[in-house]
């Protein structure tokens, strides 16, 4: 087999898609583990959030529950690539996500290219939630409206994601987008919140982009033309 480049980003469906409720399995996870070690997506039917490390691919499911993925579980939306960071730092103190973000505000070149993160660390505070089994059709922001939500207090793991430019917005999610696994693979989810000391932040430039499309009737019928900025918002951001 051979393997694509580091700085490659892979990814399969869009954001837009999932917006309006294209949740049918477009891919299996032993095609992503060709293409990717480190990535973040979601299962079919909305069944929870993907978080890929070190190669392994682990469901966290609305439950709380967290199991590795073997390579014939389904997804109908996710991003990996081959981590190979441009640059490591340490950051000592990390009293809230907006802070995480903007130290990797400074690391970015550019706002033109998509960026892989990764951080390690041992986290006094973690704010996650998971998506729920949802049928095919219901609206993103519908199904996230009943999304679990899970707080962890002093407990090692690793965050996972992806920075991506505004433009992108109809392909991918725009800004920072991170997923949570604990060092025990017991805890994760989709990060709303966190709270830390001396974490290692990891930073990757993405320099090619390949992008996926499902072949399945809901894609290839959907009107997929409006923009999805609001509906990412709220349904991935922090419930004020």
């Amino acid at each position: 087999m051979i393997r694509p480049p580091h700085h490659t980003l892979y990814q399969v469906s869009t954001s837009i898609a999932l917006v309006e409720g294209i949740y049918q399995a477009a891919v299996r996870v032993g095609t992503l583990r060709q293409h990717g070690d480190l990535g973040l997506g979601t299962f079919e039917n909305l069944d929870g959030e993907m978080i890929v490390v070190d190669g392994r691919f682990y469901q966290v499911r609305s439950d709380g529950s967290v199991r590795q993925c073997g390579d014939d579980a389904l997804s109908p939306f996710a991003v990996v690539t081959r981590f190979a960071p441009d640059e490591t730092v340490t950051l000592p103190q990390c009293p809230d996500l907006a802070h995480l973000t903007r130290r990797f505000d400074a690391l970015r070149a550019s706002e033109n290219f998509i960026f892989a993160l990764r951080v390690d660390g041992h986290f006094d505070y973690v704010h996650t939630r998971a998506m729920c089994r949802t049928a095919e059709g219901v609206p993103l922001v519908q199904a996230a409206a009943v999304q679990p939500e899970f707080e962890y207090r002093n407990v090692s793991g690793t965050l996972v994601g992806f920075w991506t430019p505004e433009y992108v917005k109809t392909l991918n999610v725009p800004g920072y987008h991170l997923h949570f696994v604990s060092d025990d693979r017991t805890s994760g989810g989709h990060l709303l919140q966190c709270r830390a000391t001396n974490l290692r932040l990891q930073i990757q430039r993405e320099g090619d982009y390949h992008i996926a499309l499902p072949e399945t009737e809901d894609f290839l019928k959907a009107d997929l033309r409006r923009d999805p900025s609001a509906d990412l918002a709220k349904a991935e951001g922090e419930k004020k």
